[in-house]
C-alpha cells in the first residue's frame, strides 16, 4: 500500500472542494502524527475526521443554511483536531512539527469553511 495520497473522484459535491481535500489531508496528517497519548490520539482523530466528514454533509446540502451549519460544525472539528494536536505536543506525546503542521492544515481549512460559511 502506497501513502500517495489518491486523486479525489469529481463525482461528488464535496470532491469539488478544496476544503474537503484540506480536511482529508488534515485528516492524515493527524494520523502520521502519531499521538502517544490515547485520549488525545482518539480526539484528534475523531476531530479530523469529523471535519472531513461534515465538509462533506455541507457540499451536499441544497439550502444555505443547512449548508452553513455543516460548514460551522467543520470549522470547529479543525479547530479541535489541532488544539488535540498541539496539547500533544505540549506534554510531549507527539513532536512539535507534527502539531505545526497540524495547525497550518487547519489554518488553511478554517480559512475555507469561513468563505463557505458566507456564501
Amino acid at each position: 500500500m502506497s501513502d500517495k495520497p489518491r486523486a479525489l473522484s469529481p463525482s461528488l459535491p464535496h470532491n469539488r472542494l478544496v476544503a474537503y481535500a484540506v480536511a482529508v489531508e488534515l485528516l492524515r496528517a493527524v494520523h502520521r502524527a502519531g499521538i502517544r497519548d490515547a485520549g488525545l490520539r482518539d480526539q484528534a482523530m475523531r476531530a479530523a475526521k469529523s471535519a472531513a466528514l461534515n465538509v462533506a454533509e455541507g457540499a451536499g446540502r441544497v439550502t444555505r443554511a443547512d449548508k452553513a451549519r455543516a460548514y460551522a460544525i467543520a470549522r470547529g472539528e479543525a479547530g479541535e483536531a489541532a488544539a488535540a494536536l498541539e496539547l500533544a505536543a505540549c506534554i510531549g506525546a507527539a513532536s512539535q512539527a507534527a502539531a505545526d503542521r497540524c495547525g497550518a492544515l487547519a489554518s488553511r481549512l478554517v480559512a475555507l469553511l469561513t468563505g463557505l460559511i458566507g456564501r
